[in-house]
């Protein structure tokens, strides 16, 4: 009996893989690279996500608390540090060149379409770069489990083929072939899983998060064009 339980097959993790075939190694190691490559660009969109909050909190405090607008963007410079900030740097930019020109009544409302497309554009850029690299999640969730498939087909491909070779069906042959099959949709499950939640929860956060843009655009053009008026 303890000879038997020598020569038993090792069913670790590491030895699925190393005792698999090459088509199948190849699917693993993509599989595992993606789940990688996911993780990280999961932490690196939450941890940015929960920051732009913050930032855009603590900058509307600064915005409401009824100080000047033009110490405001003297403070948060030509190179804002988030999108919000950034937005209010491109409109009032946009204000004070053409305030600067002598142009404010005599084209009160070509410059509030100025500015409002200047936000608009601003934030358009600002939320395309947030979206970087959620593609891939969207692609890992979605085609992840197929690899993974792929990989488990191949490999009980093979363990016939053995099979039919050694012309031996006991479970003892036949099960670490398998095994290692499986193993690969396995994978894909796990790149695919992660990838799929978190996709769908960052993409719910851009959304509100362009919403809460979309929202202090309409106040501050609703500002300036209170000024224009006071101004005509």
């Amino acid at each position: 009996m303890g000879g038997d339980i020598a020569a038993s097959p090792d069913m670790s993790l590491v030895a699925l893989f190393l005792r698999a075939d090459w088509v199948v190694k190849a699917v693993m190691i993509l599989l595992i690279l993606a789940s990688i490559w996911c993780w990280a660009i999961i932490f690196e969109k939450i941890g940015r996500m929960r920051k732009l909050q913050r930032l855009a909190n603590k900058f509307e405090d600064a915005f409401w608390s009824g100080g000047s607008l033009d110490d405001l963007y003297q403070r948060v410079g030509q190179y804002p540090g988030d999108p919000m900030s950034s937005v209010f740097s491109a409109a009032m930019r946009e204000w004070q060149r053409s305030a600067s020109r002598g142009h404010l009544r005599e084209s009160a409302a070509g410059l509030q379409q100025r500015v409002d497309r200047v936000m608009q554009v601003t934030m358009a850029r600002e939320i395309e770069r947030l979206e970087k690299y959620l593609p891939f999640l969207a692609s890992v969730g979605s085609a992840a489990p197929f690899v993974g498939l792929f990989g488990t087909v191949w490999g009980i491909m093979n363990s016939f083929t053995s099979i039919a070779a050694t012309k031996q069906t006991s479970l003892a042959v036949v099960a670490p072939g398998i095994s290692e099959a499986l193993f690969a949709t396995a994978l894909g499950l796990v790149a695919a899983i992660p990838a799929t939640v978190a996709y769908n929860k960052i993409s719910t956060d851009l959304t509100r998060y362009a919403g809460r843009l979309e929202a202090f655009s309409g106040e501050f053009s609703s500002i300036i064009s209170r000024q224009l008026d006071e101004e005509a």
